[in-house]
């Protein structure tokens, strides 16, 4: 067999240049997300209609990523991300400083449809580079989400400790990430999909091969869904549930997720080893089993500190499910049905990101009202294991990466 040839300096640029993107899309959504109470007393939106608002992001996001499917058939991903990314950071921008409800509806609108669009071109940049490579690289890109992720909360706790305005707040914020998206796109490479696209092709499966890919991707959709159903729990019950139930001060209460999402950053930074190393199939079957646990010492921990520790287990697990969700999307429509199909695929995937974030919330929410709260953990913990039974979409159990491990004429995206 003759050795796969190593990835050229424009392929190693693109890389560069999409970790940045990923590194300002978890600022920018960090900064909203953990931002919601002052938006909320800034436009006197109350406690009855704030789920409204809430709820439409992720559901135009949804849109947003339907209709990237159909965008990428004309115009190449890179493209697509190059124009959304300031969009999303401008609308951060004009939610924060909207002389009006209705104003800042509107901005959140076009950051809810921009978002589903940016989320989907993102990941299609990202399989597509990996499949260049020959191996894995898609965790390091969603290890620099997690980062920026970090680093928007950390702005906003400073925001809020100095008790700045969201103009004041976002303005410098905007003001740096826009260039920097501007000029990371400059650097973004496309995959084969795009020079199909450019040389007059579809582009794009055609219906009876799309629907036979969505039949393939459903047990994909199925954990993808349970993964942010897990995630969702995690960052809207994490601080409730420390208080309320464990009895932690406030204080320790706001500690769970800056645990989860640093063993997130920590677990992605170094998944793409294990990846390379033992294969996606074993990676996310681990996962899952760690992220169950995690669930388990959350809904059985007896004080504060031990559900800490069922977060940062959390964290572990749940940080690998997602990013090698995309991955196995690309590379089973890619093998199915050539370039034109991985990056519809991983639109019409991206979708239950936004189905799990939806459920989750409300379902562990009504659960915990309704019966408990540790019983409501048991929930998403048997949803996780879920990916078990759904691990062989990951790709053969025997796959691997890297030189020695490449399997020829395949694209080993997952």
């Amino acid at each position: 067999m003759t050795a796969p040839r190593g990835p050229g300096s424009q392929a190693r640029y693109g890389r560069v240049a999409l970790a940045l993107s990923f590194f300002v899309q978890g600022t920018v959504f960090a900064l909203l997300v953990t931002r919601i109470p002052a938006i909320q007393d800034r436009y006197g939106i109350s406690d009855a209609v704030l789920p409204a608002f809430l709820a439409a992001v992720p559901v135009l996001a949804g849109v947003g990523s339907v209709l990237t499917e159909q965008l990428v058939r004309r115009v190449r991903p890179s493209r697509v991300l190059r124009g959304v990314q300031p969009v999303v950071c401008l609308a951060l921008l004009a939610a924060g400083v909207a002389g009006s409800m209705a104003q800042a509806a509107v901005a959140l609108a076009v950051f809810g449809l921009a978002v589903g669009a940016l989320d989907a071109a993102m990941n299609m940049l990202g399989v597509s580079l990996q499949r260049a490579y020959g191996r894995s690289i898609m965790l390091g890109f969603h290890a620099a989400y997690s980062l920026g992720g970090i680093a928007g909360a950390s702005l906003a706790w400073a925001g809020a400790h100095w008790q700045l305005s969201l103009a004041v707040l976002y303005g410098p914020v905007v003001a740096v990430l826009v260039p920097v998206a501007v000029v990371a796109g400059r650097w973004f490479v496309d995959g084969p999909t795009a020079v199909a696209t450019e040389q007059g092709g579809t582009g794009a499966a055609s219906g009876g091969a799309a629907a036979a890919s969505m039949r393939l991707l459903l047990p994909l959709c199925l954990v993808m869904a349970c993964a942010y159903i897990g995630d969702s729990t995690v960052s809207n019950w994490s601080a409730k549930y420390l208080q309320d139930v464990l009895g932690s001060s406030e204080q320790l209460a706001t500690v769970p997720y800056n645990v989860y999402m640093i063993t997130t950053l920590l677990g992605r930074a170094v998944g793409d080893l294990g990846v390379r190393r033992f294969g996606a199939v074993a990676v996310v079957r681990a996962g899952a089993v760690v992220a169950a646990g995690g669930f388990a010492v959350v809904a059985a921990a007896p004080g504060a500190w031990a559900g800490m520790a069922g977060f940062t287990l959390l964290g572990l697990g749940l940080c690998v499910i997602v990013p090698q969700t995309f991955a196995a999307a690309g590379r089973l429509a890619y093998e199915r049905d050539g370039a034109g199909a991985a990056d519809g695929a991983i639109a019409r995937l991206n979708i239950f990101n936004y189905v799990g974030f939806l459920v989750g919330s409300p379902l562990v929410g009504a659960l915990g009202d309704a019966w408990s709260y540790r019983g409501a953990m048991l929930v998403p913990m048997l949803l996780v294991l879920v990916t078990l039974v759904c691990a062989r979409a990951f790709g053969p159990s025997g796959a691997r990466y890297g030189d020695v491990h490449e399997r020829p004429r395949t694209a080993d995206v997952g």
